[in-house]
Protein backbone atom coordinates (compact mmCIF):
# COMPACT_ATOMS: atom_id res chain seq x y z
CA UNK A 1 0.00 0.00 0.00
CA UNK A 2 1.17 3.15 -0.97
CA UNK A 3 2.38 5.96 1.72
CA UNK A 4 0.48 8.52 2.34
CA UNK A 5 1.65 12.20 1.31
CA UNK A 6 -0.29 15.17 2.98
CA UNK A 7 -0.22 18.38 1.15
CA UNK A 8 -0.89 20.40 3.98
CA UNK A 9 -0.40 19.65 7.38
CA UNK A 10 -1.35 21.96 10.73
CA UNK A 11 0.58 21.19 13.68
CA UNK A 12 -1.05 22.54 16.91
CA UNK A 13 -1.53 25.93 15.42
CA UNK A 14 -2.63 28.76 17.93
CA UNK A 15 -3.22 32.07 16.34
CA UNK A 16 -3.35 35.64 18.75
CA UNK A 17 -4.35 38.87 17.73
CA UNK A 18 -3.67 41.53 19.80
CA UNK A 19 -6.76 44.13 20.53
CA UNK A 20 -5.54 47.45 20.55
CA UNK A 21 -6.72 49.06 23.53
CA UNK A 22 -7.46 53.23 23.57
CA UNK A 23 -5.35 53.72 26.43
CA UNK A 24 -1.77 52.05 27.15
CA UNK A 25 -1.49 50.57 23.55
CA UNK A 26 1.96 52.24 23.04
CA UNK A 27 3.45 51.10 27.00
CA UNK A 28 2.27 48.10 26.31
CA UNK A 29 3.95 46.95 23.21
CA UNK A 30 6.91 49.03 24.18
CA UNK A 31 6.75 46.97 28.06
CA UNK A 32 6.05 43.76 25.71
CA UNK A 33 9.02 44.14 23.61
CA UNK A 34 11.61 44.59 26.11
CA UNK A 35 10.58 41.52 27.56
CA UNK A 36 10.98 39.75 24.54
CA UNK A 37 7.78 37.92 24.85
CA UNK A 38 5.11 40.00 23.12
CA UNK A 39 2.39 37.24 23.50
CA UNK A 40 3.11 36.18 27.19
CA UNK A 41 3.70 39.93 28.61
CA UNK A 42 -0.18 40.89 27.17
CA UNK A 43 -3.12 40.66 29.75
CA UNK A 44 -5.79 38.53 28.57
CA UNK A 45 -8.28 41.14 27.77
CA UNK A 46 -5.86 42.50 25.76
CA UNK A 47 -5.45 39.53 23.39
CA UNK A 48 -8.20 37.86 21.24
CA UNK A 49 -7.08 34.02 20.59
CA UNK A 50 -8.54 33.21 16.97
CA UNK A 51 -6.91 29.66 16.70
CA UNK A 52 -6.26 27.25 19.88
CA UNK A 53 -4.29 24.29 18.90
CA UNK A 54 -5.66 23.27 15.89
CA UNK A 55 -3.93 19.82 14.03
CA UNK A 56 -5.01 17.77 10.98
CA UNK A 57 -3.72 16.97 7.64
CA UNK A 58 -5.05 17.02 4.14
CA UNK A 59 -3.67 14.38 2.09
CA UNK A 60 -2.32 15.22 -1.48
CA UNK A 61 -4.95 15.40 -4.50
CA UNK A 62 -7.48 15.47 -1.31
CA UNK A 63 -10.81 17.60 -0.86
CA UNK A 64 -11.25 18.69 2.73
CA UNK A 65 -14.01 20.86 3.94
CA UNK A 66 -14.20 23.42 6.92
CA UNK A 67 -17.26 24.18 8.58
CA UNK A 68 -18.12 26.61 11.70
CA UNK A 69 -19.86 29.47 12.64
CA UNK A 70 -19.32 33.00 11.65
CA UNK A 71 -16.23 34.17 13.97
CA UNK A 72 -14.82 30.67 14.44
CA UNK A 73 -11.28 31.04 12.98
CA UNK A 74 -12.49 29.25 9.35
CA UNK A 75 -10.84 32.36 7.64
CA UNK A 76 -7.72 33.08 10.32
CA UNK A 77 -6.96 29.20 9.61
CA UNK A 78 -6.59 29.86 5.43
CA UNK A 79 -5.12 33.15 5.92
CA UNK A 80 -2.54 30.80 7.40
CA UNK A 81 -1.93 28.47 5.35
CA UNK A 82 -1.33 31.03 2.44
CA UNK A 83 1.19 32.60 4.45
CA UNK A 84 -0.35 36.21 4.65
CA UNK A 85 -0.17 35.43 8.46
CA UNK A 86 2.20 33.19 10.46
CA UNK A 87 1.04 31.33 13.29
CA UNK A 88 1.73 32.23 16.70
CA UNK A 89 2.57 28.74 18.23
CA UNK A 90 2.93 25.67 16.02
CA UNK A 91 3.58 25.03 12.30
CA UNK A 92 2.12 24.65 9.19
CA UNK A 93 3.92 22.55 6.28
CA UNK A 94 2.76 22.83 2.92
CA UNK A 95 3.67 20.76 -0.37
CA UNK A 96 2.49 22.72 -3.78
CA UNK A 97 2.32 26.03 -5.45
CA UNK A 98 -0.97 27.72 -3.35
CA UNK A 99 -3.92 29.81 -4.58
CA UNK A 100 -5.83 31.35 -2.32
CA UNK A 101 -9.40 32.44 -3.41
CA UNK A 102 -9.75 34.61 0.20
CA UNK A 103 -9.64 38.41 -0.75
CA UNK A 104 -10.41 38.44 -4.32
CA UNK A 105 -8.96 41.38 -6.50
CA UNK A 106 -6.23 41.86 -3.39
CA UNK A 107 -3.66 44.03 -5.22
CA UNK A 108 -6.19 45.39 -8.27
CA UNK A 109 -5.74 48.92 -8.50
CA UNK A 110 -8.41 51.30 -9.57
CA UNK A 111 -6.44 53.38 -12.13
CA UNK A 112 -5.62 50.98 -14.00
CA UNK A 113 -7.28 48.59 -16.57
CA UNK A 114 -8.25 44.96 -15.96
CA UNK A 115 -6.01 44.00 -18.24
CA UNK A 116 -3.51 45.46 -16.71
CA UNK A 117 -4.40 44.36 -13.44
CA UNK A 118 -4.70 40.52 -14.84
CA UNK A 119 -0.77 40.74 -15.33
CA UNK A 120 0.18 42.41 -11.88
CA UNK A 121 -2.13 40.27 -10.01
CA UNK A 122 -0.99 37.01 -12.06
CA UNK A 123 2.87 37.76 -11.17
CA UNK A 124 1.59 38.24 -7.67
CA UNK A 125 0.73 34.58 -7.74
CA UNK A 126 3.97 33.17 -8.74
CA UNK A 127 2.86 33.10 -12.63
CA UNK A 128 5.33 34.43 -15.68
CA UNK A 129 4.50 36.56 -17.84
CA UNK A 130 4.64 34.30 -20.76
CA UNK A 131 2.55 32.21 -18.46
CA UNK A 132 0.09 35.21 -18.14
CA UNK A 133 -0.06 35.60 -21.95
CA UNK A 134 -0.74 32.17 -22.63
CA UNK A 135 -4.09 32.12 -20.40
CA UNK A 136 -4.97 35.70 -20.64
CA UNK A 137 -7.86 34.76 -23.24
CA UNK A 138 -9.00 32.17 -20.91
CA UNK A 139 -9.02 34.15 -17.87
CA UNK A 140 -11.08 36.91 -19.32
CA UNK A 141 -13.73 34.51 -21.08
CA UNK A 142 -14.27 32.81 -17.45
CA UNK A 143 -14.89 36.37 -16.08
CA UNK A 144 -17.26 37.07 -18.66
CA UNK A 145 -15.66 40.70 -19.12
CA UNK A 146 -14.48 40.46 -23.06
CA UNK A 147 -15.95 44.03 -23.20
CA UNK A 148 -14.63 45.56 -20.45
CA UNK A 149 -10.76 44.22 -20.33
CA UNK A 150 -9.63 47.37 -21.01
CA UNK A 151 -11.66 49.78 -19.24
CA UNK A 152 -9.84 50.79 -15.61
CA UNK A 153 -10.93 48.85 -12.86
CA UNK A 154 -12.45 51.41 -10.69
CA UNK A 155 -15.43 51.40 -13.27
CA UNK A 156 -16.18 47.73 -12.82
CA UNK A 157 -19.50 46.88 -10.25
CA UNK A 158 -18.21 44.74 -7.71
CA UNK A 159 -19.35 41.61 -9.02
CA UNK A 160 -17.28 42.01 -12.18
CA UNK A 161 -14.51 43.09 -9.86
CA UNK A 162 -14.91 39.78 -7.74
CA UNK A 163 -15.50 37.69 -11.25
CA UNK A 164 -11.90 39.00 -12.27
CA UNK A 165 -10.09 37.68 -9.18
CA UNK A 166 -12.01 34.26 -8.98
CA UNK A 167 -10.87 33.98 -13.10
CA UNK A 168 -7.30 34.94 -12.21
CA UNK A 169 -6.87 33.10 -9.01
CA UNK A 170 -8.49 29.59 -10.59
CA UNK A 171 -5.76 29.63 -13.51
CA UNK A 172 -2.83 29.86 -11.64
CA UNK A 173 -3.37 25.93 -11.94
CA UNK A 174 -2.40 25.58 -8.44
CA UNK A 175 -1.09 22.39 -6.73
CA UNK A 176 -3.45 24.03 -3.54
CA UNK A 177 -6.03 25.31 -3.91
CA UNK A 178 -7.75 27.43 -1.03
CA UNK A 179 -11.36 28.67 -1.35
CA UNK A 180 -13.01 30.87 1.57
CA UNK A 181 -17.03 31.39 0.43
CA UNK A 182 -16.56 32.28 -3.18
CA UNK A 183 -19.26 30.58 -4.81
CA UNK A 184 -21.40 33.78 -4.31
CA UNK A 185 -19.10 36.11 -6.66
CA UNK A 186 -21.86 36.26 -9.69
CA UNK A 187 -24.79 34.64 -10.92
CA UNK A 188 -26.22 31.11 -10.86
CA UNK A 189 -24.73 30.42 -13.97
CA UNK A 190 -20.90 31.88 -12.62
CA UNK A 191 -21.11 29.76 -9.34
CA UNK A 192 -22.23 26.48 -11.87
CA UNK A 193 -18.87 27.32 -13.74
CA UNK A 194 -16.67 27.70 -10.68
CA UNK A 195 -18.37 24.42 -9.14
CA UNK A 196 -17.47 22.55 -12.39
CA UNK A 197 -13.96 23.99 -11.98
CA UNK A 198 -13.71 22.73 -8.32
CA UNK A 199 -14.74 19.43 -9.88
CA UNK A 200 -12.24 19.28 -12.57
CA UNK A 201 -9.45 20.49 -9.97
CA UNK A 202 -10.98 17.56 -8.13
CA UNK A 203 -10.38 15.01 -11.34
CA UNK A 204 -6.86 16.41 -11.71
CA UNK A 205 -5.54 14.97 -8.52
CA UNK A 206 -5.35 19.21 -7.21
CA UNK A 207 -5.60 19.59 -3.20
CA UNK A 208 -8.77 21.76 -2.19
CA UNK A 209 -9.49 23.13 1.41
CA UNK A 210 -12.53 24.58 0.76
CA UNK A 211 -14.34 26.72 3.98
CA UNK A 212 -18.22 27.45 2.76
CA UNK A 213 -21.26 27.54 4.81
CA UNK A 214 -23.30 25.12 1.68
CA UNK A 215 -23.37 22.03 4.24
CA UNK A 216 -24.43 20.08 1.09
CA UNK A 217 -21.49 20.93 -0.94
CA UNK A 218 -19.62 19.61 1.98
CA UNK A 219 -21.35 16.33 2.25
CA UNK A 220 -20.96 15.83 -1.39
CA UNK A 221 -17.39 17.60 -2.66
CA UNK A 222 -15.37 16.71 -0.10
CA UNK A 223 -13.32 13.31 1.54
CA UNK A 224 -12.91 15.16 5.26
CA UNK A 225 -13.72 17.91 6.75
CA UNK A 226 -13.22 19.73 10.18
CA UNK A 227 -15.70 21.93 12.47
CA UNK A 228 -14.35 24.44 14.39
CA UNK A 229 -15.79 26.43 16.66
CA UNK A 230 -14.36 29.41 18.79
CA UNK A 231 -11.22 28.69 17.01
CA UNK A 232 -11.36 24.85 18.55
CA UNK A 233 -11.41 21.57 16.56
CA UNK A 234 -14.42 19.77 17.51
CA UNK A 235 -14.95 17.32 15.09
CA UNK A 236 -12.46 15.99 11.82
CA UNK A 237 -12.61 12.98 9.59
CA UNK A 238 -16.29 12.06 7.28
CA UNK A 239 -18.28 14.52 6.02
CA UNK A 240 -21.40 13.48 6.74
CA UNK A 241 -20.11 13.14 10.58
CA UNK A 242 -18.37 16.25 11.29
CA UNK A 243 -21.28 17.63 9.13
CA UNK A 244 -23.41 16.19 11.49
CA UNK A 245 -22.20 16.85 14.53
CA UNK A 246 -22.13 20.79 13.57
CA UNK A 247 -26.10 20.75 12.52
CA UNK A 248 -26.45 19.06 16.27
CA UNK A 249 -24.42 21.64 17.97
CA UNK A 250 -26.33 24.73 15.56
CA UNK A 251 -29.74 23.27 16.12
CA UNK A 252 -29.14 23.06 19.81
CA UNK A 253 -28.26 26.96 20.14
CA UNK A 254 -31.06 27.66 17.84
CA UNK A 255 -33.07 26.14 20.63
CA UNK A 256 -31.39 27.90 23.59
CA UNK A 257 -32.12 31.12 21.88
CA UNK A 258 -36.31 30.66 20.76
CA UNK A 259 -36.53 29.35 24.46
CA UNK A 260 -35.33 32.61 25.81
CA UNK A 261 -36.99 34.55 23.57
CA UNK A 262 -40.26 32.91 24.63
CA UNK A 263 -39.64 32.70 28.63
CA UNK A 264 -38.88 36.82 27.47
CA UNK A 265 -42.15 37.32 26.04
CA UNK A 266 -44.42 35.55 28.61
CA UNK A 267 -42.96 37.23 31.38
CA UNK A 268 -43.54 40.24 29.92
CA UNK A 269 -47.08 38.95 29.20
CA UNK A 270 -47.47 37.86 32.54
CA UNK A 271 -46.16 40.87 34.36
CA UNK A 272 -48.12 43.53 32.47
CA UNK A 273 -51.47 41.62 33.55
CA UNK A 274 -50.33 41.78 37.12
CA UNK A 275 -49.74 45.76 36.89
CA UNK A 276 -52.59 46.53 34.86
CA UNK A 277 -54.92 44.40 36.56
CA UNK A 278 -56.60 43.33 33.58
CA UNK A 279 -55.51 40.38 31.06
CA UNK A 280 -53.92 42.29 28.86
CA UNK A 281 -50.19 41.65 28.17
CA UNK A 282 -47.61 45.09 28.26
CA UNK A 283 -48.08 48.81 27.76
CA UNK A 284 -46.34 48.18 24.04
CA UNK A 285 -49.80 45.93 23.57
CA UNK A 286 -53.68 47.23 23.47
CA UNK A 287 -55.53 46.55 26.45
CA UNK A 288 -57.85 43.47 25.75
CA UNK A 289 -61.14 43.05 27.82
CA UNK A 290 -60.98 39.90 29.26
CA UNK A 291 -64.64 38.57 28.65
CA UNK A 292 -63.79 38.83 24.22
CA UNK A 293 -61.24 39.09 22.02
CA UNK A 294 -59.72 41.91 19.87
CA UNK A 295 -61.81 42.99 17.39
CA UNK A 296 -59.35 41.49 14.13
CA UNK A 297 -57.61 38.32 15.95
CA UNK A 298 -54.94 37.91 13.06
CA UNK A 299 -53.92 41.61 13.39
CA UNK A 300 -53.77 41.70 17.17
CA UNK A 301 -49.72 41.52 18.35
CA UNK A 302 -48.54 38.84 20.84
CA UNK A 303 -50.20 38.72 24.34
CA UNK A 304 -52.56 36.45 26.71
CA UNK A 305 -56.12 37.41 27.72
CA UNK A 306 -59.23 35.58 28.90
CA UNK A 307 -61.22 34.95 32.38
CA UNK A 308 -58.97 32.44 33.27
CA UNK A 309 -62.33 30.39 34.19
CA UNK A 310 -60.13 27.44 31.86
CA UNK A 311 -56.44 27.98 32.07
CA UNK A 312 -53.59 26.60 30.00
CA UNK A 313 -51.00 26.34 32.49
CA UNK A 314 -48.33 24.76 30.06
CA UNK A 315 -47.71 24.34 26.13
CA UNK A 316 -44.55 22.42 25.02
CA UNK A 317 -43.76 21.16 21.24
CA UNK A 318 -42.73 17.39 20.51
CA UNK A 319 -41.11 15.83 18.07
CA UNK A 320 -40.05 12.28 16.84
CA UNK A 321 -39.12 9.80 19.53
CA UNK A 322 -41.25 11.88 22.30
CA UNK A 323 -38.29 14.64 21.96
CA UNK A 324 -39.26 18.13 23.52
CA UNK A 325 -38.24 21.31 21.64
CA UNK A 326 -38.47 23.87 19.20
CA UNK A 327 -36.42 22.93 16.63
CA UNK A 328 -38.30 20.75 13.44
CA UNK A 329 -37.58 19.52 10.02
CA UNK A 330 -40.05 19.58 7.16
CA UNK A 331 -41.81 16.66 7.08
CA UNK A 332 -40.99 15.65 10.84
CA UNK A 333 -44.13 14.66 13.28
CA UNK A 334 -44.86 17.31 15.23
CA UNK A 335 -47.72 17.55 18.78
CA UNK A 336 -48.63 20.32 20.51
CA UNK A 337 -48.80 19.32 24.08
CA UNK A 338 -50.97 21.72 26.27
CA UNK A 339 -51.65 21.19 29.90
CA UNK A 340 -55.22 22.71 31.50
CA UNK A 341 -57.27 23.31 34.01
CA UNK A 342 -60.53 24.24 35.14
CA UNK A 343 -61.35 24.62 38.79
CA UNK A 344 -65.08 24.57 38.10
CA UNK A 345 -66.95 22.32 35.98
CA UNK A 346 -67.47 23.98 32.66
CA UNK A 347 -69.79 22.38 29.77
CA UNK A 348 -69.01 24.93 26.82
CA UNK A 349 -65.25 24.96 25.77
CA UNK A 350 -63.31 24.60 22.53
CA UNK A 351 -59.71 24.21 21.95
CA UNK A 352 -57.77 25.74 19.02
CA UNK A 353 -54.60 25.83 17.41
CA UNK A 354 -53.11 27.86 14.44
CA UNK A 355 -49.97 28.53 13.09
CA UNK A 356 -48.77 31.91 11.97
CA UNK A 357 -44.94 32.83 9.95
CA UNK A 358 -42.87 35.26 11.74
CA UNK A 359 -44.81 38.31 9.29
CA UNK A 360 -48.24 37.54 10.15
CA UNK A 361 -49.74 35.10 7.57
CA UNK A 362 -51.78 32.26 9.11
CA UNK A 363 -50.27 28.94 7.53
CA UNK A 364 -53.03 26.91 9.28
CA UNK A 365 -56.07 27.57 12.13
CA UNK A 366 -58.68 24.95 13.78
CA UNK A 367 -60.30 24.48 16.60
CA UNK A 368 -62.89 21.42 18.12
CA UNK A 369 -65.41 23.29 17.34
CA UNK A 370 -64.55 23.31 13.40
CA UNK A 371 -64.01 20.10 13.71
CA UNK A 372 -67.32 18.57 15.06
CA UNK A 373 -66.47 17.91 18.48
CA UNK A 374 -69.08 19.03 20.78
CA UNK A 375 -68.15 19.53 24.11
CA UNK A 376 -69.96 18.05 27.40
CA UNK A 377 -67.66 18.23 30.51
CA UNK A 378 -64.34 19.34 31.45
CA UNK A 379 -62.99 19.95 35.50
CA UNK A 380 -60.02 19.41 36.69
CA UNK A 381 -56.14 19.09 35.54
CA UNK A 382 -56.60 17.86 31.95
CA UNK A 383 -53.90 17.46 29.26
CA UNK A 384 -55.01 18.17 24.94
CA UNK A 385 -52.56 17.25 22.30
CA UNK A 386 -53.03 18.64 18.74
CA UNK A 387 -51.10 15.89 16.59
CA UNK A 388 -49.82 17.08 13.19
CA UNK A 389 -48.26 14.05 11.43
CA UNK A 390 -45.59 15.85 8.66
CA UNK A 391 -44.97 19.00 9.07
CA UNK A 392 -44.88 20.16 5.33
CA UNK A 393 -43.79 23.95 5.83
CA UNK A 394 -40.79 25.41 4.16
CA UNK A 395 -37.98 26.29 6.20
CA UNK A 396 -38.31 29.33 8.34
CA UNK A 397 -39.59 30.26 11.60
CA UNK A 398 -42.92 29.94 12.89
CA UNK A 399 -45.44 31.19 15.71
CA UNK A 400 -48.23 29.58 17.87
CA UNK A 401 -51.81 30.64 19.06
CA UNK A 402 -53.33 28.05 21.28
CA UNK A 403 -56.60 28.74 23.26
CA UNK A 404 -59.38 27.23 24.85
CA UNK A 405 -62.82 29.63 24.39
CA UNK A 406 -66.64 28.94 24.70
CA UNK A 407 -67.83 28.33 20.95
CA UNK A 408 -69.96 31.78 20.78
CA UNK A 409 -65.57 33.19 21.18
CA UNK A 410 -65.73 34.13 24.78
CA UNK A 411 -61.83 33.41 25.85
CA UNK A 412 -60.92 31.61 28.76
CA UNK A 413 -57.20 31.68 28.10
CA UNK A 414 -55.76 32.68 24.56
CA UNK A 415 -52.13 32.88 24.03
CA UNK A 416 -51.01 34.67 21.13
CA UNK A 417 -47.69 34.29 19.14
CA UNK A 418 -46.10 33.20 22.02
CA UNK A 419 -44.60 29.84 21.30
CA UNK A 420 -42.04 30.23 18.48
CA UNK A 421 -40.70 27.18 16.44
CA UNK A 422 -38.44 26.56 13.54
CA UNK A 423 -38.04 24.65 10.38
CA UNK A 424 -34.92 22.90 9.02
CA UNK A 425 -34.83 21.62 5.16
CA UNK A 426 -32.04 20.83 3.03
CA UNK A 427 -34.13 22.38 0.45
CA UNK A 428 -34.49 26.00 0.15
CA UNK A 429 -37.67 26.29 -1.78
CA UNK A 430 -39.79 29.29 -1.21
CA UNK A 431 -43.22 30.21 0.12
CA UNK A 432 -44.72 28.86 3.71
CA UNK A 433 -46.57 25.18 2.55
CA UNK A 434 -44.31 22.37 1.42
CA UNK A 435 -46.66 19.92 -0.78
CA UNK A 436 -45.83 16.18 -0.95
CA UNK A 437 -44.56 16.05 -4.98
CA UNK A 438 -42.54 14.86 -7.32
CA UNK A 439 -41.31 15.59 -10.83
CA UNK A 440 -41.76 13.63 -14.00
CA UNK A 441 -39.53 13.97 -17.52
CA UNK A 442 -39.61 12.63 -20.81
CA UNK A 443 -36.18 10.82 -21.48
CA UNK A 444 -34.97 13.33 -23.52
CA UNK A 445 -34.68 15.84 -20.83
CA UNK A 446 -31.66 15.80 -18.55
CA UNK A 447 -30.38 16.96 -15.84
CA UNK A 448 -26.85 17.03 -13.97
CA UNK A 449 -25.88 16.92 -10.57
CA UNK A 450 -25.40 20.03 -8.69
CA UNK A 451 -22.76 20.08 -5.94
CA UNK A 452 -24.60 22.43 -3.58
CA UNK A 453 -27.98 21.62 -3.35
Amino acid sequence: MPERINAIEIDNVTKIYRRYAQNRRFATLKSALLKRNLASHLRPAEMFTALREVSFCVAKGGTFGVVGRNGSGKSTLLKLIAGITKPTHGEIRTRGRISALIELGTGFHPEISGRENVVINGVMLGLSKREISRRFDEIVEFAELEDFIDAPVKTYSSGMYLRLGFAVAIHVDPEILLIDEVLAVGDEAFSHRCLDKFAEFKRRGKTILLVTHALGLVERFCDGAVWLDEGRVCAVGDPPRVVGAYITHVEQSEERQLDAADVKAQLVVTSGAETTGSATASSSHDEVDAAKPPPDMFGASEGRWGSREVEIVDVSLVGNGGRIGRLFHTGERMEVHLKVNAPKMVSDFVFGISLFSTDGVCCYGTNTDIEMLRPKELVGAADVVFMIDSLDLVEGTYKLDVAVHKRDGYPYDYHRLLHTFRVKSRTKDVGIYRPRHRWKFSSNVRFTEVLDS
